[in-house]
């Protein structure tokens, strides 16, 4: 599919798909009740969460409670937190694309927090510099040490996430930077964020079919100057812009692997992206898919 020639509309393409992907989700009633169903990262042992059995795609065993920290920061989180034998939650500060608020990515965000990760949404619509998404781990912090207050010793500050879509991805990037972010997913990023100031792993994902983030053009160069930490590249087949909204489509089950091996130990997700046999490597959901020398090469 010819691409190269369409990075001049990129960024106005990016503002009108946004905005239909807002309108037309918003429509649809994608934001959900508030209360609902459903060191060294991976060098710790501990299983203090359940397995899903490599069904990272499936709904997690937590139920899921949504709420609002404030005017900043939306927080979906398992409901009893401290259950089912995890007795603290890595967190996972998310960033937004342009123009767009936490409720666009409503079921993704759920999904993470139904498999016992408490996730932290700036609520804000102008993520890229990142610094949003780090000030809640500042909100979940001080939660964390209020005896009142249901996060009392239950955020597991040790081990954090960074990820978002689009100009969130790019704020994802620019978080990772951060000496408290352990790993980063940034999903079709925009061009904000240094590569080379990355503290951790990476995986990078693409759409096949993005026509805003050209893989080519925005997304590949960024996984390729990454060589100085493990980084891992998907591009997914058939997926357009603003596939990522709602429940993440295609994305859902490999970011939720990646974060479950690197902020929960979970050795059945390590198998998704590392050794000779790993599962993602030849998986027909994507349409390119590499590793660089220090992923290839990771012990973990």
């Amino acid at each position: 599919m010819p691409r190269k020639q369409r990075v001049r509309r990129s960024a106005a393409v990016l503002a009108t798909s946004l905005a239909l992907s807002a309108s037309v989700l918003t429509g649809q009633g994608l934001a959900q009740p508030h209360d609902s169903g459903g060191q060294g990262t991976a060098a710790r042992t501990a299983d203090r969460c359940p397995s899903v059995g490599g069904r990272w795609a499936d709904d997690g065993p937590f139920a899921v409670t949504k709420e609002r920290a404030g005017l900043s920061h939306t927080i979906l989180r398992p409901t009893e937190l401290g259950s089912k034998g995890c007795s603290e939650h890595p967190v996972i500060i998310w960033g937004n694309g342009s123009f767009v608020t936490p409720v666009i990515y409503d079921g993704l965000l759920k999904h993470l927090a139904s498999h016992g990760f408490i996730v932290v949404a700036a609520n804000t619509t102008q993520s890229g510099s990142g610094t949003a998404m780090l000030n809640g781990l500042d909100v979940v912090k001080k939660a964390d040490a209020d005896p009142q207050s249901p996060y009392y010793g239950k955020v597991d500050l040790e081990e954090v996430g960074a990820s978002g879509h689009s100009q969130g991805g790019g704020g994802a990037i620019n978080a990772g930077a951060d000496p408290r972010v352990d790993v980063t997913v940034p999903v079709e990023p925009g061009p904000q964020g240094r590569i080379g100031d990355l503290k951790g792993p990476m995986f990078i994902l693409g759409g096949e079919h993005d026509l805003v983030v050209i893989p080519e053009l925005l997304v590949i160069p960024r996984y390729e100057n990454a060589d100085h930490v493990p980084a891992v590249y998907g591009e997914l087949a058939g997926a357009s812009h603003v596939t990522p909204a709602g429940d993440g489509g295609g994305f859902r089950g490999p970011i939720t692997a990646w974060f479950r091996y690197f902020l929960m130990s979970d050795q059945e997700a390590r198998g998704e992206f590392f050794g000779a046999d790993c599962g993602a490597c030849s998986a027909p959901v994507w349409s390119g898919f590499r590793r660089n020398s220090k992923a290839i090469g990771y012990e973990g």
